[in-house]
């Protein structure tokens, strides 16, 4: 239990702390922001900063700090370590800059960022890799719901069935891509961000006073995983949402749009990130406690999948009433996700194409045709998609963390702000190369390759960057 408190206090104090040195090296002004400045009552509106935080925390979160965290607790409890430090040194850094950048550049999406900071052949890139990976976050996050409420809620689990709701699900997202932010998403998300909060905080709470006498784990740093997986690079993977998700930075611009000052960029962005962390953690001790030891856990993984864990440590914690908010969050928080993934995607084309959106026609010539190819990609095995959703996520993770960090240097030259982005910049590349070398659907090849030319290759980005910076020409 100490480990447990430990790990949340140290969250806590990875905010006051740690977040407000993020904050001051940005050092926020009164500058009027792109939601007061534009404000074209479609995607650019002032919100209530609550309102805000909540829509921030279902857009980043969803049930990836859920299920990712399920599945990372399978290394048993050094999973906590990855969860608490990712959160406060990556997690919380790569959200803040990606939020707080978009806010100064007029609410740009990510891919415009990266290629205003890395160069034109990193913002062709991204404008791809952008619109790939949030086609694909809106595909996951439709298939497994339409899986959920076929199979859990009406127990059938036909394959019409699931048909059926996959089209309510990506008729809801269409209505969702295209209306005001204030229509639909402001008005439901905030109830639903409650019920992901009522949820963690009533699980907190039954670990701590014992209920039905399961006991939470102490730290051991010992690989506890059933199949024997190794934890690098692995668990850095599996777990995203609730350490660190490239996800997040394309979602932190739609808020960046409605923010109605700079000074409330570090609650909003950080502090989302924190709750997520938070979260992230709850799950992670209630798999391994709830199931007694992650070999219990790894049966139920392998026999309900995690939708169908969720709703069993709900229910034998919580009661009906537990029961009832899994229902609500494993069906309504992967949709919460899917929405506004459906959302970035189109206004990264219009921000790639030059095309405005206060008219209902233009966004439509750009939302529909992102829809259908996610319809058509629900057809595809929702593992493989699953699978290589992972490491694009990470991926793009590590290339934001490398913008920021040159964001940094270039604001602040003469000055080491770009420490903050430069180290998780550098840990994430070694993550991500390491496991596309090592990964089955990479290049399948052993350890003894795959580490050493994965560090080789974080090395080899930490030169290139320090040439394009701190070693050219005209950095003095």
């Amino acid at each position: 239990m100490l480990t447990f408190l430990g790990a949340i206090v140290t969250l806590i104090v990875g905010y006051l702390i740690y977040g407000a040195i993020v904050d001051k090296i940005f050092a926020p002004t009164d500058k009027v922001t792109p939601a007061v400045r534009i404000n074209d009552g479609v995607d650019y509106i002032p919100l209530p900063t609550w309102k805000v935080f909540m829509i921030q925390l279902l857009n980043i979160a969803g049930l990836g700090p859920i299920f990712g965290a399920l599945a990372g607790a399978l290394w048993g409890p050094s999973v906590y370590l990855w969860i608490v430090f990712g959160t406060i040194f990556a997690g919380g850094v790569h959200d803040y800059m990606s939020g707080m950048i978009s806010l100064r550049e007029d609410g740009k999406s990510i891919s415009e960022i990266v290629g205003h900071y890395l160069g034109g052949k990193m913002l062709f890139i991204m404008r791809i890799f952008s619109v790939v990976l949030l086609v694909l976050v809106g595909t996951v996050f439709a298939t497994g719901p339409a899986m959920l409420i076929e199979g859990k809620i009406f127990g059938i689990g036909s394959m019409n069935g699931i048909l059926i709701w996959l089209i309510i699900i990506l008729l809801y997202y269409f209505l969702a891509t295209v209306l005001p932010i204030d229509m639909l998403i402001a008005r439901f998300y905030p109830l639903f961000g409650a019920c992901l909060l009522v949820m963690a905080f009533g699980i907190c709470g039954a670990l701590l006073l014992g209920v039905g006498g399961h006991t939470l784990p102490d730290m051991t740093l010992e690989n506890l995983h059933p199949k024997g997986l190794p934890v690098w690079p692995l668990i850095f993977i599996t777990v995203a949402c609730g350490a660190i998700s490239g996800f997040h930075a394309t979602q932190s611009p739609l808020m960046a749009r409605c923010l109605k000052s700079e000074r409330l960029a570090r609650p909003v962005f950080y502090g989302a990130m924190v709750a997520e962390g938070f979260i992230a953690l709850v799950w992670a001790a209630a798999g391994v406690a709830f199931y007694d030891g992650t070999g219990g856990l790894g049966a139920a993984l392998a026999a309900a999948g995690p939708g169908g864990a969720v709703y069993d440590i709900c229910e034998g914690l919580l009661g009906p009433v537990g029961a009832a908010l899994a229902m609500i969050g494993v069906v309504a928080c992967p949709i919460t996700s899917g929405d506004t993934a459906f959302r970035s995607a189109r206004l990264t084309l219009a921000d790639w194409l030059g095309v405005v959106q206060n008219n209902v026609k233009k966004r439509l010539v750009l939302a529909v045709p992102l829809l259908v190819t996610g319809a058509i990609l629900t057809q595809i095995d929702f593992a493989v998609i699953w699978r290589y959703f992972a490491w694009t996520n990470q991926t793009l993770a590590m290339i934001v963390l490398w913008t920021g960090t040159m964001y940094l240097y270039k604001t602040y030259k003469g000055k080491p702000h770009y420490f903050i982005g430069l180290l998780p910049a550098v840990f994430m590349s070694a993550v991500t190369m390491t496991y596309i070398f090592q990964a089955p659907e990479g290049l399948n090849l052993g350890t003894s390759i795959s580490y050493p030319v994965g560090a080789a290759l974080a090395v080899l980005f930490l030169l290139i960057f320090l040439k394009a910076s701190v070693w050219s020409k005209d950095s003095n």
